[in-house]
């Protein structure tokens, strides 16, 4: 089992690369089950989570043709109309491929869902949605099975509580329905709008993307199309904190800073010199004394709290008391013990951290428990005294590509062990 052994301390300095968005690749990926011809994706990052979809694809019975990060998946005949617990039990997004199949071939079966570190992430609504497209959906023996052997019909859907995938499988749905399908409540994360751009390149006819009301027309057929993924906003913002933290001067490149300005605004109140020096490059350097600021994660365009566990760790680092607010997830706040154990001062209390700081972090071994929490703890370690050895960063290769070489590109003292 793979281990990062870092010796912290070095401020990062230099260009640190995006990768395009894993969580935008993901239903990028489903939505080529909605055509017979090929479907060209660029900047799709090797990450776990990714090369679970793409086997996915092959099991259902497309063809996948790899080609560095890009993929062109040829979905001409579904042979199998199923997502099979062995392949999907390590990733939350099979659900994603539960519409696409469902409009395409009038049946699919998606095994559930299992449990997540972070908090339930319920498909029920992802259920209810198809329901009222007119689907039958039953769960039995652990899978969901959804029939439309006549085809779906477009209906007026209120999502009880904002999802994202919810809203970007319901859109995969309704893009082959009959008749008009309007979405409200839904997400508004640049992911659904990248997703949006996708259909619409296939033939999709989709308005207000982007906004709480979305609107779908729905056709007969849809065509081939190529399309780059956007740039991940969580990494780029965890390379953005990798600068304040080491108090270092980074230059994160092909990102997009519109997609993260409530993030942008909180690492200035912090204390964080944020500029655009040029578009789609960030410059964050660290200033000369980080301030303790309280957070409250929200869906887009609030907080992210994919970045919640990475600001955390600055907090750590910051003069004063911050209360960080997880109101999206119940259980996210595993990390704090593993920042103790290097060190920082963390009490909680429900949904609520309270980071007092800045406290002096010392190198120790700890172990991840989910994606992001494995972010903070890399993040930790590189502002920490002496050497930190984290264990299970399989959870870090689920959405980040080779986040400890671009960080060693950058002056960070990080390396993989088997």
């Amino acid at each position: 089992m793979d281990k990062f052994e870092i010796h912290g301390g070095a401020p990062l300095e230099g260009e640190i690369a995006v990768s395009g968005a894993k969580n935008s690749a993901l239903p990028a990926l489903a939505a080529c089950l909605l055509t017979a011809d090929p479907v060209v994706l660029d900047r799709i990052p090797p990450v776990r989570d990714i090369h679970t979809m793409e086997k996915l694809l092959e099991h259902a019975g497309a063809r996948v043709t790899i080609d560095g990060e890009r993929v062109t998946v040829e979905a001409d005949a579904i042979q199998n109309a199923e997502a099979p617990y062995d392949l999907v039990k390590t990733m939350r997004a099979s659900s994603l491929v539960l519409g696409p199949l469902v409009a395409r071939c009038g049946r699919a079966r998606v095994s559930v869902p299992g449990g997540c570190a972070i908090g339930a992430r319920p498909i029920n609504l992802h259920v209810a949605g198809l329901e009222q497209l007119g689907a039958t959906v039953r769960q039995e023996h652990g899978y969901i099975e959804a029939e439309a052997p006549h085809g779906l019909e477009g209906a007026e859907v209120h999502f009880d509580r904002i999802t994202v995938t919810g809203t970007e499988d319901l859109m995969m749905a309704a893009v082959l329905a009959r008749g008009e399908t309007i979405i409200h409540n839904a997400a508004r994360e640049p992911e659904v709008v990248d997703l949006a751009t996708l259909l619409t390149k296939m033939g999709a006819s989709i308005e207000g993307a982007g906004t709480s009301v979305i609107r779908i027309k729905g056709v007969t057929k849809l065509r081939g199309a190529r399309h780059a993924i956007i740039a991940d906003r969580i990494e780029t913002g965890t390379f953005l904190i990798a600068a304040a933290i080491t108090r270092g001067d980074l230059h994160v490149t092909c990102c997009e800073p519109d997609h993260l300005r409530a993030f942008i605004a909180k690492l200035r109140s912090v204390g964080v010199e944020v500029s655009e020096p040029v578009p789609g490059t960030l410059r964050a350097r660290c200033g000369p004394k980080l301030r303790s600021v309280d957070v409250t994660t929200e869906e887009h365009p609030g907080f992210a709290t994919d970045l919640q566990a990475q600001f955390m760790a600055l907090m750590t680092r910051a003069e004063g008391i911050s209360i960080i607010t997880e109101t999206i997830f119940e259980n996210r706040f595993m990390h704090a013990q593993e920042l103790a154990r290097m060190g920082a001062n963390i009490r909680l209390e429900g949904r609520q951290a309270m980071v007092a700081g800045p406290m002096p972090l010392s190198g120790a071994q700890v172990i991840a428990s989910d994606l992001r929490a494995s972010a903070s703890l890399v993040l930790a370690g590189l502002a920490a005294d002496g050497e930190t050895v984290i264990d299970r960063v399989y959870h870090i290769d689920r959405g980040y590509d080779r986040i400890e070489a671009k960080l060693a590109g950058v002056g960070a003292r990080i390396r993989r062990v088997s």
